[in-house]
């Protein structure tokens, strides 16, 4: 059916079918812009802009629509509200709920928009796409859009200790190639800030002339030592709270406690996929291939089929977690049929085509851990700790 002016006395497709108020939310740090389309307005979509973060406004805005639906109509309509996934994470679309008002959060990279070279691109016609898309989605169109899952409370929130720990990794990283490089342009390169006795061993350094370290750059690499031995601290810190949070006196059939029974999963790995994928619900394998970003991409058009690797579409963490897993699955389940599924693909194989057989292990190997964390059976093949 489609859409009619409302000068013609006839009910539109959003009046008459979906009878509803529908609305997009285009988010940044300083506006929001919100697009509607109401019953009894035609194919007119009104539009608004509001300061970021104003809730009160927000509200405001939605009763004077219901109230003009009222006015038309005599009828009071509900709310359907759409957003992308971004920046705001969650926090809009729980208060939303809470007001009662039927909140979908979409995967921007989901919607499909136009392939011209220089194609136009405006919060208007971002906002005029989502809710057209939020139409499409509500009539039962098929594969119009991804919604997202969102998590609960609890379950976004400790998300945090792996993120952190992360985070604090590579900084930590960062701070030792630094001093590295500060005393490698002295000609010293046998320095390993992260050993215990670094402060003594800094004192006695020399360089490569045999003179004392600069006073100054001395001065500077104890300041980067300062930093590093805080952020060493902190990583004890994330990691001790990692292991009260997975401890098996919590739940000895939690998730994580069952994935730390695998020789070579440790409890990095298993907090991990447990707080960013494995606590969700998946139907199939193929839900959760796609959730990782280890799903195949295909290209095919007439005679022409080709694969264009995996889609890396999810989540990059879960990815990127699976990848480094998989070559300690084979260091340390050298009997299991996955590790020799990948020692005869790769018996004549280059080192391309190693990584490329790594990536196809991970995606298999991440669903036998989810099947052994949902149903309890395990990998075959594989090694449990005693």
């Amino acid at each position: 059916m489609s859409m009619i002016d409302p000068t013609s006395g006839e009910q539109t497709i959003v009046q008459n079918e979906l009878a509803a108020i529908f609305i997009s939310l285009e988010l940044s740090r300083s506006s929001w812009v919100v697009t509607s389309l109401s019953p009894g307005a035609g194919e007119r979509m009104s539009r608004i802009q509001l300061v970021a973060g104003n809730m009160n406004a927000l509200k405001e805005r939605f009763s004077a629509l219901q109230a003009k639906c009222r006015v038309r109509l005599d009828r009071t309509y509900p709310l359907i509200v759409i957003q992308e996934a971004g920046l705001d994470a969650f926090s809009l679309h729980r208060a939303l709920e809470i007001e009662g008002v039927e909140s979908h959060v979409v995967d921007p990279a989901s919607i499909a928009t136009s392939r011209r070279r220089r194609r136009a691109k405006t919060d208007n016609i971002d906002g005029e796409a989502l809710l057209r898309a939020l139409l499409a989605y509500k009539r039962g169109e098929p594969r119009v859009c991804a919604m997202v899952t969102p998590p609960s409370p609890d379950e976004e929130d400790r998300r945090q200790i792996c993120r952190e720990r992360r985070l604090l990794v590579t900084e930590r990283v960062a701070h030792a190639n630094r001093i590295k490089g500060l005393l490698f342009a002295q000609g010293i390169a046998d320095y390993e800030p992260a050993r215990r006795d670094r402060r003594k061993r800094l004192d006695m350094l020399q360089t490569a002339d045999g003179r004392p370290l600069p006073p100054h750059l001395k001065q500077r690499i104890c300041r980067e030592l300062d930093r590093l031995e805080l952020v060493i601290d902190q990583i004890k810190a994330v990691e001790k709270r990692r292991d009260e949070m997975i401890a098996p006196q919590n739940d000895p059939r939690a998730i994580p406690v069952l994935l730390q029974q695998l020789r070579g999963v440790g409890p990095e790995f298993a907090a991990v996929l447990w707080s960013e994928g494995l606590f969700r619900k998946f139907d199939n394998r193929r839900q959760l291939a796609s959730y990782a970003g280890l799903a195949p991409t295909p290209w095919q058009s007439g005679t022409v089929s080709r694969e264009q690797g995996i889609s890396k579409a999810g989540n990059a963490r879960v990815r990127t977690t699976m990848i480094q897993l998989s070559w300690l699955w084979l260091r340390h389940q050298p009997t299991s049929a996955l590790t020799r599924w990948f020692h005869e693909r790769t018996k004549i194989a280059n080192g391309r085509s190693k990584r490329v057989t790594i990536v196809a292990l991970a995606r298999k190997l991440l669903v036998s851990l989810w099947k052994f964390a949902t149903t309890g059976l395990l990998p075959e093949g594989a090694i449990v700790h005693g």
